[in-house]
């Protein structure tokens, strides 16, 4: 077989991709001039303050995948574009994002899914710390965790949402993998395990089944398990992909969770909430006092508007015995007539209603 007809194909085709590229850049770069132009327009008719829109964020997002004709998967098209807003977004004004840290955790990697590489990053040691964070402006946006598919609502997430007056103006959903990372070259030269133990909890069977002679040693987060088995090469650890490449650990086991569908949700918080995208949730906390027909009367304007309930968590009232507030999410937007109808006879059926935020649904 003659190699140069082979060679001069791929010669032309490379020829064709680097000028393809040189269109691309060229189109991005008037892509960040426009958005460059509009932090300009904004500031002419004072409203610089959030150039972070959520709603438009999610809106460009759908209408990108809405067209895209393939072959390039929704999800790449996605991820290509939220990057390109971040970093358009970051020569208008670079965001301060805090998350739940150290470096590494499951609540960065969810802080870059949503916000792109744009953004500086803020680790903090605490969810209180993120909240605070944002409360006192040093941060624009914060990053936590409110539940997990297979443990459950963060309760610490869910009494802070109560405590402050942050708006939820985002959600993000992350698939969890668990790895068992190490220096140790394989499992039998590992003496002993370090894992948060939420992780510990995510991975129990596969740990029984594979190292259950193994000691097990909680430790406050992911990162800092692979931190720790980064210094102690007879040690392994259980933490993500995140974590292995910062601390430059072996895999040597992937996926092991017991549940392939493990996911966690975080939310987004600000000082401001989120317009209307056409795919939103609402999040409100509301209470009734304990007497028969209480929790019926709460849900009942709910469904006579319509309003489709995707989430009941009940909780102890803080100080309260035997009292408790209830955390619901619904499908649309607070502006959205049925919605607002329902909530403001909400109001007036509740002891207390408190609406967290309005934004756009996360679309995966």
């Amino acid at each position: 077989m003659n190699a140069l007809p082979l060679q001069q194909e791929l010669a032309d085709k490379r020829r064709e991709i680097d000028e393809l590229d040189r269109q691309v850049l060229e189109l991005l770069n008037r892509r960040a001039r426009c958005a460059q132009e509009v932090g300009r327009i904004k500031a002419r008719h004072g409203e610089a303050g959030h150039p972070y829109r959520p709603e438009r964020e999610a809106q460009v997002l759908q209408r990108i995948v809405g067209i895209n004709p393939g072959p390039l998967p929704e999800g790449a098209a996605r991820q290509i574009f939220r990057e390109v807003m971040s970093a358009c977004l970051a020569l208008e004004l670079p965001l301060k994002v805090a998350y739940l840290g150290p470096a590494g955790t499951f609540s960065e990697s969810a802080s870059r899914k949503h916000f792109g590489a744009g953004p500086v990053l803020l680790p903090q040691v605490s969810i209180d710390e993120v909240f605070r964070a944002v409360e006192a402006n040093h941060a624009d946006y914060g990053v936590v965790p409110v539940e997990n598919s297979s443990e459950g609502a963060v309760g610490s997430t869910l009494d802070l949402l109560l405590a402050h007056s942050l708006k939820v103006c985002g959600e993000v959903q992350l698939r969890i993998h668990h790895h068992l990372l190490s220096r140790a070259g394989e499992i039998g030269a590992a003496r002993r395990l370090y894992s948060h133990a939420q992780s510990l909890a995510q991975c129990h069977e596969w740990l029984n089944r594979n190292l259950a002679a193994l000691p097990r040693v909680p430790v406050a987060s992911n990162a800092e398990a692979a931190r720790m088995a980064a210094e102690d090469p007879e040690s392994c650890a259980i933490a993500g992909e995140a974590a292995a490449a910062l601390y430059g650990l072996d895999k040597l086991a992937s996926n092991i969770e017991d549940n392939s569908n493990n996911s966690t949700r975080f939310f987004v918080v600000a000082h401001h909430e989120a317009g209307p995208s056409g795919r939103d949730k609402t999040s409100f906390i509301c209470a009734a006092p304990n007497r028969p027909g209480a929790m019926h009367a709460l849900l009942d304007p709910l469904a006579r508007h319509g309003i489709d309930m995707s989430r009941l968590q009940s909780r102890p009232a803080p100080g309260g015995m035997w009292e408790y507030v209830f955390y619901i999410d619904v499908l649309g937007h607070r502006d959205d007539a049925p919605l607002a109808a329902a909530l403001a006879e909400l109001g007036e059926r509740a002891g207390f209603v408190k609406v967290l935020g309005s934004y756009p649904a996360s679309a995966d």
